[in-house]
């Protein structure tokens, strides 16, 4: 730890060492460990949970409750939480059927933490019942492509879509399946949506709404970013056409849809016929772009683009 702080700040070690026992003794850092093997962490400055019944509204507890909490940190910052608690907080109301809904906060110098945990029914389980899937795990999915909700009278969809666009870290976990399996809770019943983010950010709200929306279009939710590595069951399991329309189930309500290969190894070449000619001969008002793919995935899809 003194040997990275010396080396990234250009500074002496004994100048190192100073700072670091001086945050120490501030409670800004704890320690764990000594000498060689000692360990930093941050230290939580302010640490808060509170339950409350559905009967809550979001505006409510967020006013009286969860502001008070944060209200030092910058407008743009505010802007983001304001908007992310009462969107996970109106969804834990409407849809999770609980009795109870606990937000738990943790601060450090740098960043605040929201976990916002109920007792219901469980988010993935909800949605394989309405979409009838066969796998809970394609529940995931579909949130993350945006623009689906089990209760279209009342929700469009767009909240946990961007809602994790707009954090630096989001995670669902409930029943054992994680939305991106970054989450420190480990929630087996209901539903904890965990959210984090840096307390000065040089990111708006209005930045992540226009860089999934289109001007010519009203501004419509027109674009997505799909990651493709959640409909994998297995690895390297992308191969067949029956996978490559789950991966294409809804996504012919967006004008552009960006297929995400991040950590993805291979495709099959029927998965990628489907996806990249049948589909987008099929439906040719759909741009599909596709980004992070390795040398042979990019060569299985110009291969099923010009076939």
């Amino acid at each position: 730890m003194i040997r990275l702080v010396s080396h990234t700040l250009g500074v002496t070690k004994q100048n190192a060492s100073y700072h670091v026992q001086k945050l120490i003794a501030e409670k800004q850092l704890t320690q764990s460990g000594k000498t060689r093997r000692a360990r930093f962490f941050l230290a939580s400055t302010l640490i808060w949970q509170k339950h409350y019944s559905r009967q809550q509204s979001e505006f409510d507890v967020w006013d009286a409750d969860v502001l008070p909490q944060i209200s030092d940190l910058p407008d743009n910052a505010l802007d983001i939480w304001r908007y992310c608690f009462t969107e996970m907080f109106n969804n834990a109301i409407d849809h999770s059927s609980g009795t109870r809904i606990t937000i738990q906060l943790n601060r450090t110098a740098v960043n605040a933490e929201m976990a916002i945990i109920d007792n219901g029914v469980g988010i993935f389980k909800k949605i394989q019942h309405a979409m009838k899937f066969s796998d809970v795990r394609d529940a995931a999915l579909e949130l993350a492509k945006g623009k689906f909700t089990t209760d279209p009278a009342r929700h469009t969809g767009e909240g946990i879509f961007f809602t994790s666009k707009m954090l630096d870290a989001f995670d669902i976990s409930s029943g054992g399946v994680y939305f991106t399996s970054v989450s420190p809770m480990k929630n087996t019943k209901g539903t904890a949506i965990w959210m984090k983010l840096r307390n000065v950010s040089d990111r708006s709200r209005r930045d992540v709404y226009d860089a999934y929306a289109s001007p010519e279009n009203n501004y419509a939710f027109d674009r997505t970013v799909v990651p493709v590595k959640m409909a994998e069951h297995s690895e390297n399991d992308l191969i067949s056409r029956s996978q490559a329309k789950r991966l294409l189930l809804r996504i012919d309500r967006f004008r552009t849809v960006v297929l995400d290969f991040k950590n993805v190894n291979q495709i099959g070449q029927a998965f990628a016929d489907e996806v990249f000619r049948v589909f987008t001969r099929g439906h040719p008002d759909v741009e599909v772009q596709f980004i992070n793919a390795n040398g042979d995935i990019s060569n299985m899809i110009r291969r099923a683009q010009s076939a």
